[in-house]
């Protein structure tokens, strides 16, 4: 794919925000479920938080730190593995846009 078309672009810059709050709540109530956890000790649900939050921490930096429009086919790539992307917020890209990356999510 030698990059994406502008309308592609517009839509990703539109997205990304809507996608990265989608994911944090997620995220942030599996934290607070760990913070809370039944038949652990406070240093085990901070330690068992903290490890989430350092685990998430990579996740958003891949997904969402510097994007450009030659990086963003990898972005959403990548939001795909990890969930933050899915096949309905994918149905507004082309089917150019579409078709490349089930193809290499699928390869």
């Amino acid at each position: 794919m030698a990059g994406p078309k502008e309308s592609d672009w517009k839509r990703f810059r539109k997205l990304v925000p809507e996608l990265r709050e989608r994911y944090l709540k997620g995220k942030n109530h599996e934290i607070l479920n760990l913070l809370t956890a039944p038949g652990k000790t406070p240093t085990e649900q901070f330690w068992d938080a903290f490890d989430k939050m350092k685990k998430e921490r990579k996740i958003l930096v891949d997904c969402l730190d510097g994007h450009s429009r030659s990086k963003m086919f990898m972005a959403m790539a990548l939001m795909c593995r990890y969930g933050m992307l899915n096949e309905d917020d994918l149905a507004g890209f082309s089917n150019e846009l579409q078709d490349s990356l089930s193809a290499y999510l699928d390869g």
